[in-house]
């Protein structure tokens, strides 16, 4: 077992893995990059974010991450102009604030490079598609609900979604919806769940 020390001075609730980079965010807005083979594991660091780290996810390219935060903010990273540089601190690729909610729901699409999609919390509620080669928006979607996860299909050209649950706003409300990408045309609703599912995994 290996422990990670150092650096944070908040609660860290994010995590992304890159081979052996353990990519970690916190409560302060803060990013680092841990190796985990080393004893001195932080080796990178991003600052950008002005409230919690909601959201971390790596391209399967291992070369650019996505990270979204309470501060309604979408940073794209690119891990080579860290490389290329002495310090940790590392300034952003993209820094994108068309959401008006919470960006914790980040999706890297598994069958057309450099496509992102992020989903945003109330009052957003909006499901964005991203090119990160130009920092383009090239689709956006009013889901009618809090997005809280977001999961490509590896075979298909379809996107699930969750989103939260508000019993206030009675029986309607889809916790899981399966998308068309690109049309976005509904496929269909997963029903199972009564409450909230903020996680999913493939």
């Amino acid at each position: 077992m290996t422990a990670l020390r150092g650096g944070h001075q908040s609660q860290v609730g994010s995590l992304a893995w890159n081979s052996h980079i353990l990519t970690t965010g916190d409560m302060d807005g803060l990013i680092f990059n841990n190796d985990v083979r080393l004893p001195s594991h932080m080796v990178e660091e991003y600052k950008g974010h002005e409230l919690e780290v909601c959201g971390l996810k790596w391209s399967s390219s291992g070369q650019q991450l996505a990270s979204g935060g309470d501060d309604k903010l979408l940073h794209i990273w690119d891990r080579r102009m860290a490389s290329e540089r002495n310090g940790r601190q590392n300034q952003w690729l993209y820094r994108l604030d068309d959401h008006r909610g919470t960006v914790k729901a980040l999706a890297w699409c598994p069958f057309q490079r450099n496509l992102l999609a992020s989903g945003g919390g109330n009052p957003d509620r909006c499901i964005k598609f991203w090119n990160t080669c130009t920092g383009s928006c090239l689709k956006s979607m009013d889901t009618g609900s809090h997005v809280c996860a977001l999961l490509w299909s590896k075979t298909e050209g379809e996107l699930l979604s969750s989103h939260e649950i508000d019993w206030m706003e009675g029986d309607s409300q889809r916790p899981l919806i399966l998308w068309e990408y690109p049309s976005m045309g509904m496929v269909a609703e997963l029903v199972g769940h009564t409450s909230t599912a903020p996680f999913m995994a493939q």
